[in-house]
């Protein structure tokens, strides 16, 4: 079986920690085009879930910062940060390490991984499975990509691994699905937190979701830095999910910047 679901999705605290402060109208919007992507999920009947992130220095730091990492837990428990700050209850979710150690095995003929079997989940990951999992009941296998202490992995190495997840994949009975979760243009913890470039993402969104492998690979990580913010180097997450459904093109199921978010929030899907 191969990939049954991709997509990708936004992931700032503040997505779940200042619902109460968005304007409601577009909030609203927001949520129901992410329970639509549950919807989704769920009907496409998944073993397990691959969750492609960046997480914040939670696990990771700069003395041993791996440019790609996959979780190899038997469970993993989030978020990491205070419950109330982050608006989501602590819950623990089981792992499929089996499947893991196969996939990483199958992947390492291609790309280059760090695996860990030790892992909490930050707001990167806890906030998609708040909206897609809250039964908490659907195995996980996170993987982190380094979008935040250079020197950061190129985005055809993201692309890359994207295709290698894909292959390893088709050569299991399971059927899996995968979302990509970041940006797009934010600048989380600056005196700019909550400025969002509106047309560079719209930008993004249209590469990504007709999936132009080599417009998607050209961004420049100074322009991006620029226009985007640092968050924006996120978008590693979402190229590394166009790589996994390489040959097929998207569809936006939201997209509006909500500065009380500090991101422009999108939910998307591949179709696969």
């Amino acid at each position: 079986m191969s990939l049954v679901f991709a997509g990708v999705c936004s992931h700032a605290p503040g997505i779940t920690g200042r619902r109460d402060r968005a304007d409601p109208v577009v909030r609203d919007a927001f949520y129901s085009a992410y329970d639509r992507m549950r919807q989704a999920l769920e009907a496409a009947r998944p073993d397990v879930l691959v969750v492609v992130g960046a997480e914040h220095f939670a696990n990771f730091f700069m003395n041993n910062m791996p440019a790609l990492c996959v979780g190899m837990g038997d469970h993993y428990e989030g978020p990491i940060e205070d419950e109330a700050w982050l608006g989501i209850k602590h819950a623990r979710f089981p792992g499929a390490p089996e499947l893991s150690m196969q996939l990483i095995q199958d992947m390492m003929n291609d790309v280059d991984l760090a695996y860990a079997q030790e892992w909490k989940f930050d707001h990167g990951i806890m906030v998609p499975l708040h909206f897609l999992t809250p039964r908490a009941d659907l195995p996980i296998i996170p993987v982190n990509i380094n979008c935040q202490g250079p020197p950061l992995i190129p985005l055809k190495r993201c692309y890359d691994f994207g295709r290698a997840l894909k292959r390893a994949c088709d050569a299991r009975p399971e059927r899996i699905a995968v979302i990509g979760t970041g940006g797009i243009s934010h600048w989380p913890a600056t005196p700019d937190s909550g400025r969002i470039n509106e047309p560079w993402d719209r930008e993004f969104l249209d590469k990504f979701l007709g999936n132009r492998r080599e417009e998607l690979l050209a961004y420049d990580d100074a322009e991006t830095w620029r226009e985007a913010g640092q968050g924006g180097l996120e978008i590693r997450t979402f190229i590394a999910v166009a790589g996994a459904a390489e040959g097929h093109t998207g569809e936006l199921w939201f997209y509006a910047p909500i500065p009380i978010f500090a991101v422009g929030c999108t939910v998307a899907v591949m179709n696969l």
